[in-house]
């Protein structure tokens, strides 16, 4: 109902970030063709599980881990065998994540050229000593001249930044904000810091060596964000997603708005329709095991059902993230579930919802607390 797409997960990379929970791996040597040919035969298996029903692709999106650190010869194959078993719409969004310590201009030209028509920049900060503390490789200088690299070669660019950092204040991050907008991006990707388990950064927060701020400065910081990107062209499409008029990450809104998607790769995850029934795929993290079950078996992940009622609160979640928000009437065709007409009116009188029509929404201050507005509906 709302697009098919295509995710490819690289697990890779050069260093793990003390905040980050993703699933990527630091190798010292990479057997780059194996791990693509792994790739391509998991890509087999999804489309024969789909068999004559596969739609057609919208959208194709490599993330990791540091998808940057592939050769352009490895994107362009893996476009290929997706190429071999589905269709592409013409005018399907291909992106690729970036890190800037991997970025050069020839390196960009390659992805161009291999099919890539939408970079993501993962930039984080725009000052020295935050990029440090984040983990990450690259300088403040070497990051503005990834943004300037990928805008001079790609049709399209984006790139992320993470506010709510130690000691940050409203002042500092609106002039940060204002810095990045200024590099003219049709999209932006701003994400409030988030303590992860397991990660570096959990337990230096236990240990009080590491100071986030606290939920009153989180909120202004917010709602800065909303300010300014707003002002400069770019309002918030998703709670962290901001674009141009006709700019929006189309693989993004896949997701939000419960389409379909296949996910292969160490890690990647899927919501695919197979056989009329709607089903979650995941695949195995530890890189090397999953390339075992893959050589093994031709796929390495796991599909459980989703059954109506768990699709319906996923599509609740995922539709309310977004400004556009639920379309009432579509959700009950879909699942034949009613959402309850007197929460939404508890909720809209408490000034957390709003409705337009067929259409409900977060205001403002209900995607402050968006959890609770979504566990009231489910």
């Amino acid at each position: 109902m709302s697009g098919f797409g295509i995710y490819v997960h690289w697990p890779f990379c050069a260093a793990k970030c003390p905040y980050c929970d993703f699933n990527s791996h630091v190798r010292s040597e990479i057997d780059e063709a194996g791990w693509v040919d792994a790739i391509a035969r998991e890509l087999a298996h999804v489309a024969a599980l789909q068999g004559d029903a596969r739609p057609n692709v919208e959208a194709i999106f490599f993330g990791g881990g540091t998808p940057s650190l592939m050769r352009g010869a490895s994107v362009g194959a893996t476009l290929e065998a997706i190429g071999k078993h589905w269709t592409l719409d013409p005018d399907v969004e291909i992106t690729l994540e970036a890190n800037p310590a991997s970025a050069d201009a020839a390196r960009f030209r390659d992805y161009k050229a291999a099919g890539v028509n939408r970079l993501s920049l993962g930039i984080q900060a725009l000052n020295d000593a935050d990029l440090k503390l984040l983990g990450r490789l690259h300088n403040t200088a070497e990051a503005k001249s990834a943004i300037r690299m990928a805008l001079a070669t790609f049709e399209r660019t984006s790139f992320d930044l993470i506010y709510a950092r130690p000691e940050q204040t409203v002042g500092e991050w609106k002039n940060e904000l204002r810095e990045a907008l200024d590099f003219g991006t049709e999209h932006l990707s701003l994400y409030q810091l988030t303590i992860e388990p397991a990660t570096p950064f959990a337990t230096l927060a236990r240990t009080g060596a590491l100071k986030i701020p606290d939920e009153d400065r989180a909120v202004d910081l917010y709602e800065a964000t909303q300010e300014v990107s707003e002002a400069a062209g770019l309002p918030a499409y998703e709670i962290s997603n901001h674009a141009r008029a006709g700019a929006q990450s189309r693989h993004n809104l896949i997701y939000w708005r419960y389409g379909d998607y296949a996910g292969v790769g160490p890690g990647a995850h899927g919501r695919v329709v197979l056989d009329g029934q709607r089903m979650a795929t995941a695949c195995e993290k530890l890189p090397e095991r999953w390339r075992e079950m893959v050589v093994r078996e031709g796929y390495g992940f796991t599909q459980t059902p989703i059954l109506n009622e768990e699709a319906a609160r996923e599509h609740l979640l995922m539709n309310l993230r977004l400004t556009e928000g639920l379309d009432v009437s579509a959700y009950k065709d879909r699942w034949n579930i009613a959402l309850d007409e007197t929460r939404i009116n508890s909720l809209s009188e408490d000034g957390l919802l709003e409705r337009d029509g067929t259409h409900i929404r977060a205001t403002p201050r209900g995607r402050l607390v968006l959890n609770s507005v979504i566990a009231a509906l489910a």
